[in-house]
């Protein structure tokens, strides 16, 4: 790998992690909203902000993350890597679980572990 290509990775990568932590607030500000002032159900609130920061995720990844195109193609991979991504979030969890680790540690366990894998896949997948 070029000095180029390494620093166009990390420009990536420190891309979609400012977009992640503003997504994640954005998830947690919509359900907080939906569950005050639509429907007092943290399911339904919380199912509803996950399609809001997947969308919006979507549109700032592909176009300020990794300065592509909207586009069909990367939509429907970029929604397969988020449903992958959310079986393993549980499979991760449950492997701690099973381990006999503390919720919480099952928590960072999935904290770490996600945002590594979805930014993998859609840098050598979604958006190649």
């Amino acid at each position: 790998m070029t000095s180029a290509e390494k620093s166009a990775l990390i420009k990536r990568g420190l891309r979609f992690a400012v977009t992640g932590v503003f997504v994640t607030g954005l998830h947690a500000l919509v359900a907080i909203l939906f569950f005050n002032f639509v429907s007092p159900q943290p399911p339904l609130a919380n199912g509803v902000a996950f399609a809001v920061a997947t969308v919006v995720s979507y549109l700032i990844n592909t176009t300020w993350s990794f300065s592509a195109q909207l586009h069909g193609r990367t939509l429907l991979r970029f929604m397969t890597v988020s449903g992958v991504g959310f079986l393993l979030a549980m499979l991760v969890a449950w492997v701690a679980q099973m381990a006999g680790l503390n919720y919480l540690l099952g928590i960072g366990a999935v904290a770490v572990t996600i945002p590594v894998f979805t930014f993998v896949m859609h840098n050598f997948w979604t958006y190649r």
